[in-house]
């Protein structure tokens, strides 16, 4: 149990490490840091900045006590040292502690104070160190609890989350509902998802070679056209802007696409096939995908149709917002950027980001001056060129570079940090986790948030209430195999169940 102290009761303790910092919300780039420095000794201890310790205090929500009282529930810190501002000297100079681990923000601070207390430890024949903590991509909390505890646990983080940002369910239902009011232009790369599902016959006599009997297939939308039927399934406007190819691939997407009820402007090009995803399965096992698609960029006459008809969406009035989904596949030109750029700009609209690069040579850092974006955290390592800082110095520099308003961090497996500008120099940031421990097709879950983002927004509801819905939503998309819009009524389901099931106290929390 995490014992919290005063200055004048700190005294020395052996084979401790020292952490120290603000922590206003603690989220996952926290976490990543004090699990690296917990396993560095035998004990942990975490000196807290007091109240007046930081420049614009009056910015951040929540007093020191809250914010001890949010770190000692990690079940990781064996004690939290009450600073009044910032005596750090002091603290090392009377815990005597084998290591210090600051953050890498501070490698190159000129704090008097921390510089004093880090010349201090070294004369002292002590380590000081410098880490964000390791950066993993997945999860491996299945393999010391449970499904059901994974979820319950993080059930009650989001409803927590959701108690800092001073939210409750009727505020969520009623965002909800409101967010019909919006109409959306969303313009990308279009894809169709086709899933084979195969019968696993062994290994080929002639070859070290997995075989396979094909069962059946099915056809889901993916890229662009899954946004914006998931923004038409909330209940919202939507009109879809794109580029197909003359084949059968094209013509499903095209009367899927009208199936549910979406306005598509899809501009026809013979030269480029529609782009087509072939997933082959077993069970819930995807073995390796086949992709049949063209990645240069549109050719000057179709590109001149596409500017053309976002300029005449553009004209017609009425736009909420614009989403750009970029996959990277030649649709989203540098012309074309520019001309939506320009047109939500004379026209008053918001502009909304997502590029997604797993395979491609892309950059999300291309959309500047964006309402929001949505990287991965991979994504904006790679655009920015920076695989060592803390989560917190990368969403900085993602805001510096590209002068978004707003950055949702994606962070797979454990959800997703929203970072929003609240009209003052501190960023209101908050940790939202995945809602699901064990996720049967993770591939829409980008989509489905931008979505929810986009036409939350876009109707005038908060961020931090839009993000909520997102998180839901994402949880709604991740269950099933494929790609299928998620309807509002789902969703509200979803969200309800959240605030019933999360209020049960898991058998254990130590994750």
């Amino acid at each position: 149990m995490t014992k919290v102290i005063g200055l004048a009761e700190l005294k020395p303790l052996q084979d401790c490490v020292l952490a120290y910092g603000h922590f206003s919300v603690v989220h996952l780039g926290h976490l990543r840091y004090l699990r690296y420095a917990k396993a560095q000794g035998k004990l942990l201890v975490v000196a807290l900045m007091g109240d007046q310790s930081a420049e614009g205090q009056a910015d951040y929500p929540f007093t020191q006590l809250e914010r001890a009282e949010a770190l000692s529930a990690l079940n990781l810190i064996d004690y939290i040292i009450l600073l009044n501002g910032k005596e750090l000297t002091g603290v090392v100079n009377t815990l005597q502690s084998k290591t210090i681990v600051l953050g890498t923000e501070y490698e190159s601070t000129t704090d008097p104070d921390i510089k004093a207390a880090l010349t201090q430890q070294v004369n002292q024949g002590r380590e000081v160190q410098f880490h964000a903590g390791e950066t993993h991509y997945s999860s491996t909390e299945l393999l010391t609890s449970s499904e059901h505890q994974i979820e319950q646990f993080r059930r009650s983080a989001f409803l927590a989350a959701l108690h800092r940002q001073g939210l409750q369910v009727q505020d969520l239902l009623g965002a909800l509902s409101n967010i019909s009011n919006a109409h959306l232009i969303v313009l990308g790369d279009v894809i169709v998802d086709r899933y084979v599902a195969c019968e696993a016959v062994g290994m080929s006599a002639e070859a070290p070679v997995i075989v396979v009997r094909e069962l059946e297939n099915r056809n889901y939308m993916g890229g662009a056209a899954i946004v914006a039927a998931h923004v038409r399934a909330l209940g919202a406007r939507c009109t879809l802007c794109s580029v197909i190819g003359e084949d059968e691939v094209g013509n499903y997407l095209s009367n899927a696409l009208q199936e549910c009820d979406v306005n598509t402007v899809l501009i026809k090009d013979a030269k480029r096939p529609t782009t087509l995803k072939m997933r082959y399965v077993v069970e819930n096992q995807k073995l390796f995908r086949v992709s049949r698609l063209e990645e240069k960029r549109l050719d000057k006459v179709i590109e001149q149709r596409l500017l053309e008809q976002l300029e005449a969406m553009a004209i017609r009035g009425d736009v909420d917002g614009i989403i750009v989904s970029d996959f990277v596949y030649g649709v989203v030109t540098p012309e074309v950027l520019e001309c939506v750029k320009r047109i939500a700009k004379k026209h008053q609209i918001m502009l909304f980001g997502d590029l997604q690069c797993s395979s491609q040579v892309g950059s999300v850092t291309r959309f500047k001056n964006f309402d929001l974006i949505c990287p991965n955290e991979r994504e904006a390592r790679i655009a920015l060129q920076d695989k060592d800082s803390g989560l917190e110095a990368i969403s900085n520099k993602m805001f510096n570079e590209t002068n978004c308003k707003n950055l949702i961090m994606k962070l797979g497996s454990e959800g997703f940090i929203v970072y929003g500008q609240n009209g003052s120099s501190a960023l209101n940031r908050e940790h939202f986790p995945a809602l699901n421990a064990n996720p049967i097709d993770v591939m829409g879950a980008g989509d489905s948030l931008l979505a929810v983002m986009a036409t939350g927004m876009a109707s005038g509801q908060s961020l931090m209430s839009t993000a909520a819905l997102a998180g839901c939503m994402a949880s709604l998309a991740v269950e099933r195999m494929g790609n299928t819009p998620v309807s509002q009524e789902e969703l509200r389901e979803r969200l309800v169940s959240v605030f019933t099931q999360g209020r049960q106290t898991p058998n254990s929390t130590e994750h």
